[in-house]
């Protein structure tokens, strides 16, 4: 169990993540989604460039372009006309699909380990929030789902050459890198587009403040951080804890009920992320060695 820190401290980043709809539909109902994404990650990104007083050199340029294309700008996107175009829990089942790619794609590209509790714990984990966000009603948008799946697919690609190219840098820095890009590529698309600005209220500088400060700066520095330290395949299945996150927000400050299958589903992810994890048989071993030490009479070492 001697992961738990850095499981716990990573964990952290999807939890708060799944305060990202309360936020926006509390502080920014009116605000345009590809607006805030850059409001989210520009201005975070050059704060902490600020900070760190650092620039990427040679290949990483191309490297951190990519990386903030695919965690950021291409995520941010495919995440918001998924939102539009699907019911919630379609769209967060969809978003699931996220840990399982990792997982493939890490044992493709990284050469880790390919064990099946793994790919049995990632699709545990649909089915977890399957459970606790779906709705008998949800109707299916092609376009909608194929935003959806693409999205999931580049927070993946994103996650494992996150891992893969770990530069001689500090995690804080790697973050700026990579919301900088990620930010400056969201710019033509704002201008495109012609998303306005939000409204100029304290409820909407409150919201936008948390999104990019705690929301980007201290989550994606946990995350990366994280990914750096625990390897793809066991930072991914962290992500489910984001619709757990969402859903228990929903009704500790909304008053939104919670019904029996959904506590149930919230079970099932928990389980599945200690599973994927691999703290099941971490503290199985833990628990064992404890009986063996306890059984032992005393005076013998």
């Amino acid at each position: 169990m001697k992961k738990s820190p850095d499981l716990l401290l990573t964990a952290l980043a999807p939890a708060v993540w799944g305060s990202s709809y309360i936020t926006a539909t509390t502080f920014l109902p009116d605000a345009d989604p590809i607006m805030v994404s850059l409001l989210r990650a520009l201005p975070a990104g050059l704060l902490l460039l600020l900070v760190t007083r650092q620039l990427p050199s040679g290949i990483w340029w191309l490297r951190v372009a990519l990386l903030g294309f695919l965690n950021f700008s291409l995520f941010f996107i495919c995440l918001f006309i998924a939102a539009y175009l699907l019911p919630g829990g379609i769209a967060a089942i969809v978003g699931a699909v996220q840990p399982l790619l990792v997982i493939v794609l890490a044992a493709a590209f990284l050469g880790a380990p390919v064990r099946l509790l793994q790919y049995f714990a990632a699709l545990l984990g649909i089915v977890g929030v399957a459970m606790l966000v779906l709705s008998p009603s949800a109707e299916l948008d092609p376009w909608g789902l194929l935003a959806g799946l693409l999205g999931a697919g580049s927070m993946a690609c994103g996650i494992v050459l996150t891992r893969k190219w770990q530069p001689p840098v500090s995690a804080l820095t790697f973050t700026a890198w990579q919301l900088t890009a990620g930010g400056v590529l969201l710019i033509p698309v704002v201008l495109i587009s012609g998303a306005p600005l939000p409204p100029a209220t304290a409820d909407s500088l409150a919201g936008l403040v948390w999104l990019s400060l705690v929301g980007g700066v201290i989550t994606y520095t946990l995350w990366f951080r994280g990914i750096g330290k625990l390897g793809a395949h066991i930072a991914a299945p962290l992500s489910f804890l984001s619709p757990t996150s969402a859903v228990l927000l929903g009704w500790a400050i909304n008053g939104e009920a919670l019904n029996a299958l959904q506590l149930l589903g919230m079970a099932i992810v928990l389980f599945s992320v200690m599973l994927g994890s691999g703290q099941v048989s971490a503290l199985r071993s833990w628990l064992k060695s404890r009986q063996i030490l306890q059984a032992q009479p005393e005076g013998r070492p």
